[in-house]
C-alpha cells in the first residue's frame, strides 16, 4: 500500500509573502492541510481547489484540538496515501510543538520532511525596526518562551536576566508582570528599554515601547494583548531610528478558500 507523507511547514509569522518558496511549492500540491490558528488564512489561498482545509488551531483559554489527536489525524491521513500539509505560525521547530509531531510521525513508521519558516520572534522585531543584534549594544539574543507547559520545568527568569544581551520572549504577555519583577530581581535593570509588538509583520501590527519596570503598565494602557512578542534589550531603543514597516502599505487581504 502507497504511505503518503507529512510536510511540517512553518507558514511565517503574518506577513504572506515572507512564505518560502518551497513551502509554496508544499501547499500547492497538498491533498489535506491542518493548519493552525494564527496562520494567514491569505496563505491558505495557494491550496489547489478542492483540497480539505482542517482547521486544529489553539488559542490560549478557547477550546483547542487536543494534540495527541493533531498526531492521530495526520499519521491517519498519511496511511491513506494523501500528501499532507502541517501547516504552522513561525517555525514549526521554534515553540511549535513540530518537534512533537515528528517524534510521533517517526514512532509510527510515517515518512515527514520540515520546511522551517521565518520565526515571529525575529520577523516581528524586524517589521519594528529593531535588529536583534547591533555592534556595541547586543552580541547575543536569546529565544524564551513566557508559556510554561504542564508538567514542564519552569523557566528561570533570574538566570535568563544574564542570560543574553536581547531577550526574546513568546506567548509572554500573560505572565510579562512577573516576568519583569523576576528580571529586575536577577540583576537586569529597571531602566533596560523593552517593547512589546502585537500582530507582527500584519495590517494590524501595533507596538509599545518603556522600560522593563514599567512594560506592564505600558501594555495594559495601550490594550495590548495576545499574540505579542516581548522584546527586552538595548537595541529596542534603536526603533526611533530604524522604524521603517507602514501597516496600511501592505495589500488587502485575500480570502482563502472554503
Amino acid at each position: 500500500m502507497h504511505t503518503g507523507k507529512v510536510f511540517l511547514i512553518g507558514a511565517g509569522p503574518g506577513d504572506p509573502d515572507l512564505l518560502t518558496l518551497k513551502a509554496l511549492r508544499r501547499i500547492q500540491a497538498a491533498d489535506i492541510i491542518f493548519y493552525d490558528a494564527l496562520v494567514n488564512p491569505e496563505i491558505l489561498a495557494h491550496a489547489r481547489p478542492g483540497v480539505r482545509l482542517v482547521d486544529v488551531g489553539k488559542r490560549g483559554g478557547q477550546v483547542s484540538t487536543p494534540q495527541m489527536s493533531i498526531q492521530a489525524q495526520l499519521i491517519r491521513a498519511a496511511r491513506q496515501g494523501l500528501e499532507v500539509v502541517r501547516l504552522k505560525g513561525g517555525d514549526p521547530f521554534m515553540f511549535g510543538r513540530g518537534g512533537e509531531e515528528c517524534m510521533a510521525l517517526h514512532a509510527a513508521g510515517v515518512t515527514f520532511e520540515v520546511v522551517p519558516g521565518v520565526t515571529s520572534g525575529m520577523a516581528a522585531a524586524a517589521y519594528a525596526g529593531v535588529p536583534l543584534t547591533y555592534r556595541g549594544l547586543s552580541q547575543s539574543v536569546a529565544f524564551i518562551t513566557g508559556h510554561e507547559a504542564p508538567n514542564a520545568p519552569k523557566v528561570d527568569w533570574r538566570r535568563m536576566a544574564q542570560g543574553a544581551d536581547t531577550l526574546v520572549i513568546y506567548m509572554g504577555v500573560s505572565h510579562l508582570a512577573e516576568i519583569s519583577a523576576e528580571l529586575i530581581a536577577g540583576g537586569r535593570s529597571p531602566e533596560t528599554p523593552a517593547m512589546a509588538i502585537q500582530w507582527g509583520s500584519t495590517r494590524d501590527q501595533r507596538q509599545v515601547s518603556a522600560t522593563l519596570a514599567e512594560l506592564p503598565e505600558a501594555l495594559r494602557n495601550a490594550g495590548i494583548g495576545s499574540p505579542a512578542i516581548l522584546v527586552i534589550g538595548a537595541v529596542t531603543a534603536l526603533t526611533d531610528h530604524l522604524a521603517w514597516f507602514d501597516p496600511q502599505e501592505l495589500p488587502a487581504a485575500i480570502k482563502a478558500q472554503a
